[in-house]
């Protein structure tokens, strides 16, 4: 039963990494079809991160109180009606609609399939094994998403890209309900409701966060300023940009079988942060070489992949540890906020920073002088990243040590006899 629901929960993980990346080669069809102005595509995008990031932690919090499993089928329903409406959709306003239930189906759903495959094993070693294998599902489904997408595009409309969700979901509510048995009203969270718990629960867990942070500020800072490179700067096409991606891709989705073989060697704790300050230091080798050649930015996307590999486990899995059992749901969000909220920091910094240094439009053909500010920007923009994510990883070794530190034994008192 065991292989049915880690099948279930791998198809929710599916879900959100292929729907996040399939849909984004299809805006510019989207934007003809429907007649939407840049800023509605934006809200196409924007709409579901929105409503996942937002009702995450409350959700997730509801789990906990009324059940992981019932809430996680609830949002797998939700998401096969709203991507099968979206066959029937004529314009930008209803897509919205439909992505924002969507983004709730997320928000329901993601930390959900954290959780559930956590409390199926009483062992870190399995628990490692069946994260890793819902993180392979769901990263192959980021790898091929946008070469799917594009080869759909050519000869489907843009709705057969959405519509994909509705078997993917079918097949992880099938499985989920055959083969995970509802939670026992005794590990259900009973307690008051607490509006800042959350906060209070990520104080004992911030090194794993801390970590996940790291990673997630360093990666997002990568990929936006080495996509930018190799398509404005460097002249190469997509399709070219993509293949460039590889060596990433690659390392994300083969680098599985190097997390157990690195915990079991080093521990949790150490191969969270040395997982982590490998992503930290993928972006410092492009921030200061990458403008040399290629070589170089494959060398950083190679290393930023490896230590996201790992360090995208074992943290969630210390961070789960660390909180109580009938909080598990929670601490899968606070692992998934945490993430998704260094990756918008990430790309706000590298994207505040090329706007202060380049001046003009940067999508035009540069002048020497801008290809200067481009390079200027990059090398600031990565290195102000780097500092930090490496500020991050300090701060979680520090906590880390802290939160496992043995308390010093009580000063035994002695009574003299006269």
């Amino acid at each position: 039963m065991h292989k049915i629901a880690l099948t279930g929960l791998s198809a929710v993980f599916l879900f959100e990494m292929l729907d996040n990346s399939i849909l984004t080669v299809a805006l510019p069809t989207i934007g003809r079809d429907l007649h939407a102005s840049t800023a509605a595509l934006q809200l196409v995008t924007s709409s579901y991160a929105i409503a996942f990031g937002l009702l995450m932690l409350p959700l997730s919090a509801l789990a906990d109180r009324v059940g992981r499993r019932r809430i996680m089928l609830v949002g797998l329903a939700i998401l096969a009606l709203a991507s099968l409406a979206t066959a029937v959709v004529t314009t930008v306003e209803q897509l919205v609609v439909f992505r924002i239930a969507m983004g709730v189906a997320a928000a329901m759903t993601t930390p959900g399939s954290l959780s559930l495959a956590f409390r199926m094993f009483d062992a870190d070693e399995l628990r490692i094994k069946a994260t890793t294998l819902i993180s392979t599902v769901g990263l192959v489904g980021l790898a091929v998403g946008p070469p799917v997408g594009g080869f759909v595009l050519a000869f489907a409309p843009w709705q057969v890209l959405l519509l994909v969700n509705v078997p993917i979901a079918v097949l992880a509510f099938v499985c989920i309900r055959v083969a995970i048995a509802a939670d026992d009203p005794a590990e259900l969270y009973r307690g008051p409701v607490k509006p800042f718990e959350a906060l209070k629960l990520a104080g004992s867990v911030s090194s794993g966060l801390a970590f996940k942070g790291a990673a997630g500020l360093a990666t997002a800072g990568l990929g936006y300023l080495a996509t930018l490179q190799l398509q404005l700067a460097w002249g190469w096409t997509p399709a070219q940009a993509a293949l460039g991606m590889l060596p990433q891709v690659a390392v994300l989705i083969a680098g599985g079988a190097l997390i157990g073989p690195v915990v079991k060697r080093l521990g949790l704790d150490r191969a969270a942060w040395m997982s982590s300050a490998a992503v930290v230091a993928g972006l410092a080798v492009y921030s200061v070489l990458g403008r040399f050649g290629y070589g170089w930015v494959a060398l950083s996307l190679v290393l930023v992949a490896a230590g996201l590999r790992v360090v995208g486990v074992v943290a969630g899995t210390s961070v789960l540890k660390g909180v109580p059992s009938d909080r598990t749901t929670v601490g899968a969000a606070l692992v998934d906020t945490a993430s998704e909220l260094a990756s918008a920091i990430g790309i706000a910094i590298a994207g505040t920073v090329l706007a202060t240094l380049f001046t003009g439009n940067v999508a035009s053909t540069w002048t020497v002088q801008q290809a200067d500010q481009f390079t200027t920007a990059v090398t600031t923009g990565g290195l102000t990243l780097t500092v930090l994510a490496a500020a991050l990883v300090a701060w979680g070794i520090a906590r880390s040590t802290s939160q496992t530190r043995p308390t010093p034994p009580a000063p035994q008192t002695t009574t003299e006899n006269g």
